[in-house]
């Protein structure tokens, strides 16, 4: 029987649409807003800010639970509308339509002073919804930041735009005195910030998500909590000081992490996951971080964000990590060479198809493919000392974390002999003998080894930094999982938890692809 009376929300629809800029479903609205203290509904001082309002949704779940808690301080319900409304909540927008849009959902007109907006008291049209469009600030100096916005880093070639077109030059973070737009205190700063802007003639995405924060930081709210990206946890262009600041700030009291974005954001990919947090002024202690992977709600378990300087996601790994390190072994990345080793990036194209007299092969990945091509000897002029090791190569891009299934996290190795090289589509690990290759390989294999790396690689490239947590081992012999689970002393549990976690690599495996 067709259901007539069907009456969705609007705004669920709006969150399920891919976007630049992700909308977000009522639900998780609810469940970041569960975040803060259930007394703050009932203060009729309390001051809400969404720096970042896009469906007008924070705002809106957070009139409803005002219009509840200060139902017995202000019993006629148009006087607490216009109280709520015009006193306690206030929204900066991120673009002209975003503003349009958070106003009809919060005032149910476009118009702060429509004749259709349920608050009687705005006598301009914008209300406590405002939106400023904003110019880049370009920076004319310097290497690193010229042709770039002072204030949010945008590429000149890419957003300096003619007036038609929106610049994302977003009003909260594109002033110095972000307190001047309301000109008050809030008690509450909530919200979901861009999470990227398209950088260097679009070629990279840079993160912005960050900016809020740090922006929102310096308002000095009693409470600040924002759903953004999780790989600013172990990766992130430009994001290593955000990372330090956020790993050593004692205020975080609530972390909530999902491995899985489309269980969140329905329909969009976010490498790495999201995750929101809760941030009170007033706290100092350890976090409580709650793990959401499909079913499974994992916490809130007590953590120590700073402990390591990336952050174990799950408490369970980090147990095994302790394990590990207690060891004090040296990391396997003494053995492992460099990004671009030998100068050449992964679109290097320099080589040829067909061997002549003193050529080296050359390893390379292209479209998602290997290949091997020849190259002269003479034309290896950087890190010489390693053409004549023999490698067991590995490709930087793989299977990216935060996946439903359980994955094999890198792509399968390679053993090239001595003499060899490759393009910076590889990272290699390099010893002396075809034997130590072979048992180097072996190792790599293992669920031990990729369950270490996953815990630094938190999106879809695998740098050098990430292996840092792999002890070396001896490789005069090959290594097993059951080798090394015994060796490190991990309890059946811990073994289970590795093996849901990490799937076997048969040697017909790939991640992706060829690579």
């Amino acid at each position: 029987m067709i259901q007539t009376n069907y009456n969705p929300d609007v705004l669920s629809c709006l969150a399920n649409l891919s976007n630049d800029e992700v909308f977000t479903p009522p639900s998780l609205v609810n469940d970041i807003l569960d975040l803060l203290p259930a007394e703050l509904w009932s203060n009729p001082n309390a001051k809400f800010l969404d720096p970042v309002s896009k469906s007008g949704v924070f705002l809106r779940e957070m009139a409803k639970r005002l219009m509840k808690g200060l139902e017995t301080q202000i019993p006629d319900k148009q006087e607490r509308i216009n109280h709520i409304f015009s006193q306690q909540l206030y929204g900066i927008a991120i673009t002209d339509l975003t503003a349009l849009l958070s106003r009809r959902s919060v005032y149910c007109s476009k118009t702060a002073n429509g004749k259709y907006s349920i608050c009687e008291t705005f006598n301009d049209e914008q209300g406590n919804i405002r939106y400023k469009r904003m110019k880049h600030t370009w920076s004319s100096t310097g290497s690193d930041t010229k042709g770039k916005c002072t204030y949010c880093g945008a590429s000149q070639e890419v957003y300096d735009r003619e007036d038609t077109l929106e610049t994302y030059a977003y009003n909260f973070i594109h002033t110095d005195k972000p307190e001047k737009i309301f000109n008050m205190k809030f008690d509450v700063i909530v919200g979901n910030p861009p999470y990227q802007l398209g950088s260097d003639g679009g070629t990279r995405d840079m993160p912005i998500y960050n900016k809020f924060i740090e922006q929102a930081k310096k308002l000095n709210p009693k409470y600040l909590t924002m759903i953004i990206p999780s790989r600013w946890m172990a990766s992130g262009l430009g994001l290593t000081e955000f990372r330090k600041t956020m790993l050593e700030d004692r205020r975080i009291k609530k972390l909530v992490d999902f491995p899985v974005a489309n269980e969140v954001f329905a329909g969009v990919e976010i490498k790495g996951g999201v995750c929101y947090f809760l941030w009170d002024k007033d706290y100092n202690g350890l976090c409580e971080v709650t793990n959401i992977r499909g079913e499974e709600v994992f916490g809130p378990t007590e953590r120590d964000l700073s402990e390591y300087d990336v952050f174990v996601r799950d408490s369970r790994a980090a147990k095994i990590l302790k394990k590990v390190i207690s060891f004090k072994e040296p990391s396997i990345i003494d053995i492992l060479a460099v990004d671009k080793e030998f100068g050449w990036t992964s679109n290097f194209t320099g080589f040829h198809s067909e061997r002549k007299n003193g050529d080296v092969p050359l390893f390379y990945i292209k479209k998602g493919k290997r290949d091997i091509g020849w190259i002269s000897r003479k034309e290896v002029n950087k890190s010489e000392n390693l053409i004549y090791k023999w490698k067991v190569m590995i490709p930087q891009a793989g299977s990216d974390g935060g996946k439903k299934i359980p994955d094999i996290v890198l792509g399968k190795p390679l053993i090239a002999p001595s003499p060899s090289v490759c393009t910076q589509s590889y990272l290699f690990f390099f010893t002396e003998s075809e034997i130590k290759a072979n048992n180097i390989e072996t190792y790599l294999r293992t669920r031990f080894f990729r369950f270490l790396v996953s815990l630094r690689k938190i999106t879809q490239h695998a740098t050098r930094s990430t292996y840092t947590w792999i002890p070396i081992q001896n490789f005069s012999k090959p290594w097993t999982d059951e080798k090394l689970y015994k060796k490190y002393g991990l309890t059946e549990d811990e073994i289970a938890f590795i093996e849901s976690m990490i799937r076997p690599m048969d040697v017909s495996q790939n991640s992706g692809a060829d690579a």
